[in-house]
């Protein structure tokens, strides 16, 4: 007759290997958190982008002043080689020095990776950066930062573009430019100063996104009737990106850690969702380029 301790830790000796198999599909993955000396960290930052442009307001405006032209700050959130950088810079064509002068490139790597600089156009602007995770609030703050170096460190841009390394727009930069900042006298279907994002209230999974965090979690800031989804890439106008870099009532929402991974997309929510509830009749909804992208 085998007695109880025995038969005790012959159990745990037969269950531990199945612990170890079952144990990850059972139990949600570690999601990556924001602790709070890094929250510390990128709200001085996100206070620096907007008390510069108070600052500036009291000033001449630099497209005033001079014959400077307005710019578009490209935004690259990457934690992989900048496979595609040729092709951005013929999309650039840095080679016209006009062109030169009418764009800004930033880049946020994941920090201690090997994702290097292939030089041209991404040479130098490599930004600040911190650990990010699919299905973690991380991906928002990393464009978050993107942003508000981009307002620090040019008063001349007015677009901000968060592009994927991987996918590049079909039409010319020329043309994309021409597109955001037309002529006065060129007539042009798209209203002056319009952020162009992806804004969905209609989607099969749109409850399951919602709940991710828990049933009644995102109340009552953000009710059901007002929660969106949509692409994570977009281009803001400098007063909506300003609008992103202020917000701490949404934010407090979507930097919650997510219980359902698996409809749980942060960037894909909050963007879409603040800019619809502060704003919506300056936003297009849709994106502004067809692009081509790697499988």
């Amino acid at each position: 007759m085998f007695n109880a301790p025995f038969v005790l830790l012959f159990t745990l000796l037969l269950t531990a290997p199945l612990l170890f198999l079952f144990a990850p599909r059972v139990l949600p993955p570690k999601r990556l958190l924001i602790s709070l000396p890094k929250e510390i960290d990128d709200a001085s930052l996100f206070r620096r982008a907007v008390l510069s442009s108070v600052q500036s307001r009291g000033h001449v405006s630099p497209l005033g002043a001079t014959n400077a032209k307005p710019k578009i700050a490209f935004l690259f959130l990457t934690n992989t080689d900048l496979h595609f950088a040729p092709l951005w810079e013929k999309f650039f064509d840095s080679r016209k020095s006009r062109q030169q002068d009418l764009y800004n490139v930033y880049v946020h790597a994941y920090p201690n990776s090997d994702v290097k600089s292939p030089g041209g156009v991404f040479e130098n602007r490599f930004i600040s950066a911190k650990k990010t995770q699919r299905s973690s609030p991380t991906l928002i703050s990393a464009a978050r930062r993107l942003i508000a170096t981009a307002i620090l460190d040019d008063p001349l841009n007015s677009y901000f573009a968060l592009v994927s390394q991987t996918c590049i727009p079909l039409h010319s930069f020329r043309y994309m430019y021409k597109t955001l900042f037309p002529r006065p006298t060129e007539s042009t279907r798209f209203p002056p100063r319009i952020s162009f994002i992806e804004v969905l209230s209609e989607e099969p999974q749109l409850w399951d996104r919602y709940i991710a965090r828990g049933e009644n979690v995102m109340l009552p800031e953000i009710p059901f009737e007002k929660f969106r989804v949509g692409s994570q890439f977009f281009i803001l106008t400098r007063a909506h990106s300003l609008m992103v870099v202020k917000d701490r009532k949404l934010w407090k929402k979507f930097r919650l850690p997510c219980l359902n991974v698996d409809t749980c997309y942060p960037e894909e929510h909050y963007f879409p969702t603040l800019l619809s509830m502060k704003d919506p009749n300056r936003i297009s909804e849709y994106t502004l380029t067809r692009i081509a992208c790697r499988r």
